[in-house]
């Protein structure tokens, strides 16, 4: 098994008000050649969005695009005529595939917002751009994986367009967890939301994250109680 560490201390950071992002791979002006991708998850912000907060229209292509909040509401509006209000529990994808124009904004003039928002090459190119959000029950996902993205139809997931699956898990003190991955020769980005684990060896507190690829499986040990993100990749 091969790994590699992301402590949330280094990962690279703004701070432009009404935003204040952390970035896991180089994004914008942060730039660190050896953190541009894992396999073919090219971006992953850590994102606070103030009340009143706003991204302007602006344009994606060629590009899964996956946004996880756990706080607070965030507007989304698209071109393809897309657009809802998403929370804690729901889990958003747009395929911007051929080009397509959104804005997202936080719901609330007061209230922030926190998200993760994460980026992955697609499988095919230039596919007509889609959108797509599904609330989810986080009481499923009690010591357990509950996958959120995959392009598994089983998995009763919002689909993707890669061989690629996002999972969380809320794991209580004490408790273990094996990740068993879908796809062959796969690497799995592994985020510590909250909490603090263990793998392979390596302690993960809150915001840190490990990639490990060259395995098929691998084990978590819970130190205290922990929210975990597992985003199985293709890494070629």
């Amino acid at each position: 098994m091969k790994t590699k560490l992301f402590k949330a201390a280094d990962r690279g950071s703004a701070d432009y008000g009404w935003l204040k992002p952390n970035y896991y791979f180089s994004f914008a002006q942060y730039r660190d050649a050896a953190k541009t991708h894992f396999g073919l998850l090219r971006v992953l912000n850590d994102d606070f969005i103030a009340g009143g907060g706003a991204f302007a229209t602006h344009p994606h292509d060629n590009m899964e695009i996956v946004t996880i909040p756990f706080t607070g509401a965030l507007k989304h509006k698209d071109s393809t005529g897309g657009e809802g209000v998403i929370k804690a529990g729901d889990i958003q994808i747009m395929s911007a595939g051929t080009g397509v124009q959104h804005s997202e904004a936080n719901a609330s003039a007061t209230e922030p917002v926190t998200l993760f928002q994460v980026w992955v090459f697609p499988k095919v190119r230039n596919i007509k751009p889609r959108y797509q959000q599904k609330a989810f029950d986080v009481n499923e996902r009690e010591n357990k994986w509950q996958t959120v993205v995959s392009p598994i139809k089983e998995d009763n997931a919002l689909w993707i367009n890669q061989d690629a699956k996002f999972s969380l898990t809320k794991l209580n003190a004490g408790k273990k967890i094996t990740y068993k991955n879908a796809f062959a020769n796969n690497g799995v980005f592994l985020v510590t939301i909250n909490g603090a684990v263990t793998v392979d060896g390596q302690d993960l507190k809150k915001r840190d994250a490990i990639g490990i690829s060259e395995t098929e499986d691998f084990t978590i040990t819970a130190q205290e109680d922990a929210e975990l993100l597992a985003i199985e990749i293709p890494m070629n």
